[in-house]
């Protein structure tokens, strides 16, 4: 067995903008003077908001969510702009807290858990303002709090079941059930859940020389049969003096695709059409355990101690076939294989030194692991037919098989230090070691080291007034995928994307300035941020041809950038207005971003961060008389001049979306049913994207021809009925 066959099996088990500037400005006008007494069962301790359980009775929620969505400006404490992607157990992106603690997870999460937990087994929700050595949340501007009813002995089973309407009239059925209970100091919350995710899209595109010449049409038809599966278990046991949790999830993908594709070519005096179907397949399975353990000592010090291990294993077959009247041609065959492992373990003590000073000392170990694997086949290919490739004549493609690890060690101390009963300050300071080895087609080795401070200050001007700054240096986590050749599904003149083995991670130092004033008598909250970015190693497309016979693109750094912006958010009971139980929330973001193109040599926007501009609505209405709840979410970006533009070695993609409009209605029972029917993409929206294809390297200017295409998925219509028992 060689090297590839050996690592093959370890993987195998502007408008619009100025009448929302307009209804921003008129609904902050409107708050701002609302004085009305609220009857809202809201207080606000220190710097925490309380939402006792008696506030959502009346709205019959069924789950965790359901009471979320009836409290304003909560998508401050479920949104956080930092890094990107989460780096360990203490990287933040975990801003929900049960019972004052988080679930030590990833894929199953504490934001996953809240559709679980059924809603009359919470007490109380908060939304923690401050900074304290008590939460073990790192970077969160807002924290949620649902604590659960003490009692000797609950139970409840929330059932959901659900089906979606595509455009094809296809109906996808999907379920819920989660068994939450408490029996004496012992915890649990059993979950399954089968999840819809079935689509059909079209799409067309056309393509001309440069010219203006027409070349090609090309229509599509995409039908992807997909059912998500996910099992979850959350269990924990109170000591008399620590507390015991454990989570695990296991879950299951494989969603079949079938596309139909006609060609229409106009190159020649005659025009010639030709059919093509492509049979892809994927299965991705997937496995989640997770826990921590505190114990709290009689000096009010705590120890704590958690792990997550998880395993993920995908596996994509693409099958390309030319369809003639004689029958059906192979003529294309990828497959990509991965399989990502991890395992993490964090402790960490905590104590008060002195008064109105608490610190935190631990440290934290991950062993992270990715298994890359890619084969190609082709017709046209010179060389012998493979098994492997799916009968086709294989295809060598340089560093398609590797193992890349990381053994990474963080060592961190968090200081809280209490100023006065309106100012709290929390700094932080991590050095991490990492080594990153890549064996397999290539073999390569290197060390990282990196010091990363924080300071997070906090000023309650007033109860409803608070100021935030925060000083921050981050590291991104790296993709490993990218560290070896993969397949380019979004183009089919290339099918393949360089590895490069030498990308490292992002760096960079965040500024945030943040202003939240909340309304008085608990009517919203209006928020400000500011913020400044300065990115070392900006992770982009970078040349990685060994000749100009066959050019080839990888991701890797391409300089330094920066990003800066500022995002205003208001979101308000709509009481004044003469609906006491309606709720609206409008944003807008304004930013920009710069670094210079490696292929061009000048400066351009952050593929990462393409919108100058971004606009946000959502409306809900509860009317109590008949038990019904309506309501709309509403989003768009710019669309102009180059904002959301890509720049490859060899074309530039520039894309066009429409904006994002979706409905929902919602009827509750005098037995506690709820019956909810939501239209999503109910403006029917497109995503577009012109590509600008080169001869040779864009930087020659010479243009091949401008492809414009765009894909719809249609309307999806979708029914839920919910219950807890």
């Amino acid at each position: 067995m060689n090297r590839q066959q050996l690592l093959l099996a370890k993987m195998l088990p502007k408008s619009r903008l100025l009448g929302l500037v307009s209804a921003v400005a008129l609904l902050l006008a409107h708050i701002t003077q609302a004085t009305a007494k609220s009857p809202d069962n809201e207080s606000l301790h220190d710097s925490t908001v309380v939402f006792n359980a008696e506030f959502f009775k009346k709205f019959q929620p069924v789950s965790v969510n359901d009471m979320i969505d009836r409290i304003p400006g909560v998508g401050l404490a479920l949104s956080r702009s930092g890094g990107r992607g989460r780096r360990g157990l203490g990287g933040g992106g975990n801003e929900i807290l049960v019972n004052g603690q988080r679930i030590t997870g990833k894929s199953n999460s504490s934001r996953d858990q809240l559709g679980r937990i059924a809603a009359d087994q919470v007490d109380y929700i908060e939304i923690i303002r401050g900074t304290s050595e008590e939460i073990d949340v790192r970077g969160a501007t807002q924290v949620i709090n649902v604590v659960l009813l003490e009692t000797k002995s609950r139970s409840s089973l929330a059932a959901e079941i659900n089906a979606d309407r595509v455009q094809d009239g296809n109906i996808a059925p999907g379920g819920r059930f989660s068994y939450t209970g408490l029996s004496g100091n012992f915890n649990y919350l059993l979950a399954v859940e089968s999840e819809p995710r079935y689509r059909k899209t079209h799409t067309f595109e056309s393509s001309r020389d440069a010219n203006g010449n027409l070349l090609e049409i090309r229509e599509e038809s995409i039908i992807r049969d997909q059912n998500d599966l996910k099992a979850s278990v959350n269990l924990g046991y109170q000591f008399e003096n620590s507390l015991l949790q454990l989570n695990a999830l296991l879950g299951r993908t494989n969603p079949p695709t079938d596309l139909r594709r006609k060609i229409l070519d106009f190159r020649r005096a005659e025009i010639t059409s030709r059919y093509v179907r492509e049979d892809n397949k994927f299965i991705r399975d997937n496995w989640e355990v997770g826990g921590d353990y505190e114990y709290e000592f009689d000096s009010s010090a705590k120890y704590r101690v958690l792990f997550l291990i998880n395993d993920s294993v995908s596996d994509f077959t693409r099958k390309r076939f030319d369809i003639r009247d004689s029958g059906e041609d192979k003529e294309l065959f990828i497959r990509s294989l991965g399989r990502d492992r991890e395992q993490i373990l964090r402790t960490s003590y905590t104590w008060n030194i002195f008064s109105e000073h608490a610190l935190e000392l631990g440290v934290e170990g991950a062993h992270t692991i990715r298994n890359n694997g890619l084969l190609l086949g082709t017709k046209f290919s010179q060389t012998q037919v493979s098994e492997i490739t799916g009968g086709l004549p294989a295809v060598q493609v340089d560093n398609a098989f590797s193992e890349i690890q990381e053994r990474r060690y963080e060592y961190f101390g968090i200081h809280n230090w209490q100023l006065n009963d309106r100012m709290a300050l929390e700094s932080q300071l991590i050095f991490e070691d990492s080594t990153i080895e890549q064996t397999g087609d290539i073999d390569n080795a290197r060390s990282f080291n990196f010091l990363r401070p924080r300071v997070d200050y906090r000023f309650d001007i007033t109860p409803t007034v608070q100021f935030r700054a925060t000083i921050e240096k981050e590291v991104s986590q790296l993709s490993f995928s990218d560290f070896s050749a993969s397949q380019d599904s979004s183009d089919d003149d290339q099918n393949i994307q360089g590895g490069n083995p030498d990308v490292v991670q992002e760096q960079s130092w965040r500024y945030d300035l943040n202003l939240e004033y909340r309304l008085p008598e608990g009517l919203g909250v209006i928020n400000t941020r500011v913020y400044y970015r300065e990115v070392e190693g900006v992770i982009g497309r970078i040349d990685v041809s060994e000749s100009d016979d066959n050019l080839l693109s990888a991701r890797g750094n391409i300089g330094d950038g920066r990003r800066y912006g500022i995002n205003v958010q208001g979101s308000s009971k709509l009481r004044y207005l003469g609906l006491p139980d309606a709720i609206a929330t409008m944003s807008i973001g304004l930013g920009d971003s710069d670094v210079i193109d490696p292929f061009l040599n000048r400066k351009r926007r952050m593929r990462s961060y393409p919108s100058r501009w971004s606009t946000r609505a959502s409306f809900r209405h509860d009317y109590q008389p008949w038990n019904f709840s309506y309501g709309f979410n509403y989003s768009w970006s710019d669309q102009q001049g180059e904002q959301r533009v890509n720049f490859d070695l060899f074309d530039i993609e520039r894309e066009i979306d429409e904006y994002n409009l979706s409905l929902f209605l919602e009827k509750r029972t005098s037995n506690g049913i709820t019956f909810r029917f939501d239209v999503r993409n109910a403006n029917n929206r497109e995503s577009c994207r012109i590509r600008t294809r080169y001869e040779g390297r864009i930087s020659n200017g010479i243009v091949e021809e401008i492809e414009d295409y765009c894909r719809a998925e249609g309307i999806l219509y979708a029914l839920k009925i919910r219950h807890t028992f």
